[in-house]
This record gives structure tokens, C-alpha cells and sequence, in this order.
């Protein structure tokens, strides 16, 4: 045991869209080979190395750092590689597994580009993804109304109540937005000062939906196409388009902010204001869990791996 060193014991991970795309090399973060998928998971510690102070055993811990590799039983590493997550009494791990990525993209999304105030609306698509539907529920915490697209499927009736469980205000299909029916009954709403887009093909449409001075994000491109905009809303209405990595953000706030962001994710979810939507499978059956998280035009869950 190195003396600032941890031993961990793996306990829930994620596989991730990210996990996929790092994996296929086509994710910008290229990491060194051989390596260990997983870049989200929560772990206990089971031994400390003689100077180590930022944790102790039994802590529960995130990792501090993208590409981490936590598809695994067991890790050895630097304690400045880990977040502690603080005591909670009512959380579930597998909660915490998962708070790094989407939910805490979710929260930057709404915090960092517009001033959003109780009563505004928000335009997204991909509502039923895990950062849109972090988005739905801390949007309505703050009672700021959702307009939510999603892609007609065969469960299109169970994600449209889903999503409204959560706190959506409005669900679509991404085929209904650019009907006049559509526009009539968002008529009555305040102008959406923010969209937010994972899925290319339906952005042209949220753009055009926006308030003048309006602001649309792109965290994500689930179609891999490239975003499609009207020009008419850049000359006539102003708006602004920008990007969003939350690896990006980690890396420029630093292990301090990320910290913080997380404490406010469990104190989020510790008061029932954050649910996540997860299934679970153990290691040895990998295969599946892989097989699941593939099938992302099925299901919606987050798909979890136990240890």
C-alpha cells in the first residue's frame, strides 16, 4: 500500500453512453491501454495507506476524475483519485453511482446559461434520457415549467407519464412539435428562455421555438448528425447557441467545485427532490447488463452493474 494510497471495493457502476463511446474511440478522452472501462461508480474503502487523510476505511467514495475504470471488483489508487461522499441516511447507492454524469450535467444545464426564475419554461428533447429527466424534476423544484420531446416508440405512452411523474409540464412526440396543433396549445406558455438538445434532429425545431435572446445547449448528439439551425432565428430573434461537457467542466472547477456539485445532488436526492431510474445486474452477468445499456431505443433505465 503506497503511502497516500486506497483500496477499494467496487459496489455499483453504471455503463454509460460515455462508457461506449470512450471504448469505440470516439469519445475526445483517450485512454491508456490496457485499460478499464467505467468513468462513474460508487466504492467503499477497505484500506488506507499510512498517510493518506482525505478518507478513511469504511468511506464511501466517487471517483474524483474521468476514466477512473470502474468496471471492476476491486481498485488501488491515490486518494486524490477520490471524492468521499458525505454521510447520508437515506440514499441509495445505487443513487450514488450515478449522481457524476447526468444529473449533475442536468443541474449545470440549468444553472449556468440563463437566468432561470419560478415560472419560466424550458424547451428539451431526449426527456426521457437520464439528464433530461434530472432536468424535468429539479426544473420543477424550482417551479420552472418543462416542455419535453421525445421520440415516438413502443413505449411512448409509458415514458409520456413517466415523465410527467416526475414533473414534466408537457410531453411530445418529436413529430408533433412542428404541427400548428402543437404551437396552439404552447401558446398561452411564456416563450422557452432555454432548450436543451442531446438529439440533433429535432433541434432546428426547439430553436425556432425559442424567445428572442433565447439560448440553446447542446450537451449530447444521441444521432450523431450534425445540429440543423434556422437562420432566421440567429438574424431575427437572436439567439444563442452553445455546448456543454460536464468532463470539461470538472477539469476547469476543479476537484473542490466537483465536491460541492455532488454534496447538492445527494442532498437532493436525500430529500426526495432527485429520483433516478435504474435496473441492476451483477458483474458475472456483464453480458446482459452490456446488452441492455446497447438497447437504448427500448429501454430507458440506467443500467447498473453490482459487485
Amino acid at each position: 500500500m503506497a503511502p497516500n494510497g486506497v483500496l477499494l471495493k467496487m459496489i455499483y457502476a453504471p455503463i454509460n453512453p460515455v462508457d461506449l463511446d470512450t471504448i469505440s474511440g470516439s469519445y475526445p478522452h483517450v485512454p491508456t491501454l490496457p485499460g478499464i472501462g467505467g468513468n462513474e461508480g460508487v466504492a467503499k474503502v477497505l484500506q488506507v495507506g499510512p498517510k493518506t487523510t482525505k478518507v478513511k476505511v469504511g468511506d464511501l467514495v466517487l471517483p474524483s476524475a474521468f476514466g477512473f475504470g470502474t468496471w471492476r471488483d476491486y481498485a488501488s489508487c491515490d486518494e486524490s483519485q477520490v471524492i468521499a461522499v458525505p454521510k447520508v441516511k437515506d440514499v441509495k447507492l445505487e443513487y450514488l453511482a450515478t449522481l457524476s454524469i447526468a444529473p449533475a450535467t442536468a443541474f449545470r444545464l440549468l444553472n449556468d446559461f440563463v437566468d432561470l426564475k419560478e415560472g419560466d419554461v424550458i424547451i428539451q428533447n431526449g426527456a426521457n434520457g437520464m439528464v433530461g429527466l434530472s432536468v424535468v424534476q429539479l426544473a420543477a423544484a424550482r417551479g420552472i415549467k418543462t416542455i419535453n420531446v421525445i421520440r415516438r416508440r413502443s413505449d411512448y405512452e409509458e415514458l409520456v407519464e413517466l415523465i410527467k411523474s416526475y414533473g414534466g409540464y408537457l410531453v411530445c412526440g418529436d413529430d408533433y412539435i412542428r404541427t400548428p396543433e402543437f404551437r396552439g396549445i404552447i401558446s398561452d406558455l411564456p416563450k422557452p428562455k432555454l432548450a436543451l438538445s442531446c438529439a440533433s434532429t429535432s433541434s432546428t425545431e426547439l430553436a425556432r421555438l425559442l424567445s428572442p435572446g433565447g439560448t440553446l445547449v447542446t450537451y449530447g448528439g444521441m444521432s450523431s448528425k450534425p445540429i440543423t439551425l434556422p437562420t432566421s432565428s440567429f438574424i431575427f430573434n437572436d439567439i444563442t447557441c452553445k455546448g456543454f461537457w460536464i468532463n470539461k467542466w470538472y477539469e476547469t472547477q476543479g476537484v473542490e467545485k466537483k465536491q460541492a456539485l455532488l454534496e447538492h445532488l445527494v442532498e437532493l436526492v436525500e430529500n426526495k427532490k432527485l429520483r433516478l431510474w435504474v435496473e441492476r445486474h451483477p458483474f458475472a452477468e456483464f453480458d446482459t447488463a452490456l446488452y441492455r445499456a446497447i438497447r437504448t431505443t427500448e429501454r430507458s433505465r440506467k443500467v447498473l452493474i453490482s459487485f
